[in-house]
């Protein structure tokens, strides 16, 4: 059965599409927050492995995630998105589930690179989906509700990760691998299959149209900046709040405090902040209050100070997020929303790579070397850079 275009499906059925979207994004950041940021923990402070080898790992995961995520918005612009996601996911499931038994460098790194083909089919399908289902008014709105439903589940998630690494690692992911089953089963009975691309295209064609849009390829390159910050959350934060507070537990209290201010300020935050800004401004502001919450980890010396980093990092996060996925939806060209969509991954996938393995060899380097300041202060100057070149280039568009 052919997709049905979101013009064409009653005001309900969108309604309810996007409530699908909703739950099924708590329970894939629940998920992947559940077990992701403890695989630093558990390999590297559990079992001694490298650092650099785990940032390869989460790079390699990342890399490939997003460098196919090309195709699986492609993908969903000739056969729609609800099949994508229903496969990804169930793929992603079926990773975290193989993580629990990967006890030497290559299970997890062939465990990661199945979590990345899985991530790969969802991930564009998931925001060409949204994109369709939402009114360009509500959008924005709707972006900060989802902001509010991702911090829930990175809060919750790394709660019970934590709690669960207590019994053994094995558990934190076949639990996450739960979540993305879970997700599975709503989006087969409730999501209705909605057509993401107001034309027919050749496989490549709406890549193609991407790639040739010079404004959206320009916001692409620039966003690099903000994905190389965003990506030290599952890395360098956590490794740095067991350094500092020196227990485990201080992993669950970043993803904690970071979503508690994503549920409590996100929505009204962003209502503020677009009554008095531009969007590009908005944008700008978030990656620079990220790089600056980062850059003050260097002066942090115990539990309260870390976290008033972490609090900073976390409000620029807040005010970023949902509007670098606005800007994409309002520069994508409606007749390749997937393939637009996934093309803006290779933001992600780039800048995300980047920061996942640079960030691991720094930390590296200045856990070695005594110079621990290296790392934070690198990823400072980084997004500094991107914020004003982002902001400068959104003059212009």
């Amino acid at each position: 059965m052919a997709p049905i275009p979101a013009a064409a499906l009653a005001p309900r059925a969108r309604q309810r599409g996007l409530l699908v979207m909703l739950s099924d994004t708590f329970l894939m950041w629940g998920g992947f927050f559940m077990v992701i940021p403890l695989i630093s923990v558990h390999y590297v402070d559990g079992l001694g492995w490298q650092a650099a080898a785990i940032g390869g790992v989460l790079a390699t995961r990342q890399i490939v995630q997003q460098g196919l995520t090309l195709f699986g918005g492609a993908l969903a612009d000739r056969i729609g998105a609800r099949r994508l996601i229903i496969i990804g996911m169930t793929i992603r499931a079926v990773s975290f589930a193989a993580m629990a038994f990967a006890g030497t460098l290559p299970l997890l790194w062939l465990s990661a690179v199945l979590a990345a083909l899985g991530g790969a089919l969802f991930e564009s399908p998931s925001s060409a989906a949204i994109a369709a289902l939402t009114a360009d008014a509500d959008r924005a709105r709707f972006f900060a509700r989802l902001g509010v439903v991702r911090g829930l589940g990175m809060s919750l998630g790394p709660l019970a990760g934590a709690l669960l690494l207590r019994l053994d690692f094995a558990w934190v992911a076949l639990a996450a691998a739960g979540c993305f089953a879970l997700a599975v089963l709503l989006t087969i009975a409730l999501m209705p299959d909605v057509q993401v691309a107001s034309e027919r295209r050749g496989f490549t064609g709406g890549i193609g149209m991407a790639l040739r849009d010079r404004r959206f390829m320009g916001f692409t390159a620039l966003l690099m900046g903000y994905w190389f910050m965003w990506v030290q959350l599952t890395l360098s934060l956590p490794l740095a709040a067991v350094a500092i507070t020196g227990t485990n537990d201080a992993v669950s209290w970043v993803y904690l405090l970071n979503a508690v201010m994503s549920i409590v300020l996100q929505v009204p935050a962003m209502h503020l902040a677009s009554r008095r800004l531009t969007t590009g401004s908005i944008l700008a502001l978030g990656m620079a209050l990220m790089a600056v919450g980062l850059g003050s980890v260097a002066l942090a010396t115990s539990s309260v100070p870390f976290l008033l980093c972490v609090a900073l990092f976390s409000f620029g996060a807040l005010l970023a997020t949902p509007t670098q996925q606005t800007v994409a939806a309002e520069l994508a060209n409606p007749a390749a929303l997937g393939s637009y969509f996934g093309v803006n991954a290779l933001a992600l996938a780039v800048g995300g790579g980047i920061g996942h393995t640079v960030g691991g060899w720094l930390y590296g380097i200045g856990q070695d070397t005594g110079l621990t300041a290296l790392p934070w202060l690198s990823c400072a100057l980084i997004g500094l850079s991107a914020a004003v070149g982002l902001r400068l280039a959104m003059r212009r568009l």
